[in-house]
């Protein structure tokens, strides 16, 4: 199962041509188990202005496997970053340290294109995609 990063879908749906754009869209093509949270949903959908391109997104993402979020994924949240935060290693937000614990609870693999996972996933067992 792939647990796909806000960042990822972001450049899929404006069309950029990168490199976890494209695996991304070879994971569709071949059916993979592809999963979103209850954060990264939101994050989406809260940046479509437009109400009718909100209610379509929201559509596209309803064959998506739903990671549940229950206490032990944040309480997860929080020792990365405080872990990290005594490494001298500050993660920007908070809800990266919440996707990658809920990557972490579920054991999924992590397919993203943002530079706060690096860290996480150099001190925690994060599954990440290459590129």
């Amino acid at each position: 199962m792939i647990l796909v990063d806000t960042s990822v879908w972001i450049d899929f749906f404006c069309g950029r041509n990168l490199p976890h754009v494209a695996t991304l869209e070879q994971f569709i093509q071949e059916n993979d188990d592809l999963a979103l949270c209850g954060i990264i949903f939101t994050e989406i959908l809260q940046g479509i202005a437009n109400d009718s391109s909100h209610k379509r997104v929201q559509s596209y993402f309803d064959p998506l496997i739903m990671l549940p979020m229950p206490q032990p994924v944040f309480i997860k949240a929080a020792d990365i970053y405080r872990k990290l935060r005594k490494k001298g290693i500050t993660i920007r937000k908070t809800n990266d340290c919440i996707i990658a614990a809920t990557a972490l609870e579920h054991r999924c693999q992590l397919l993203h294109n943002d530079k706060d996972f690096i860290p996480i996933g150099n001190h925690f067992p994060l599954k990440m995609i290459k590129m």
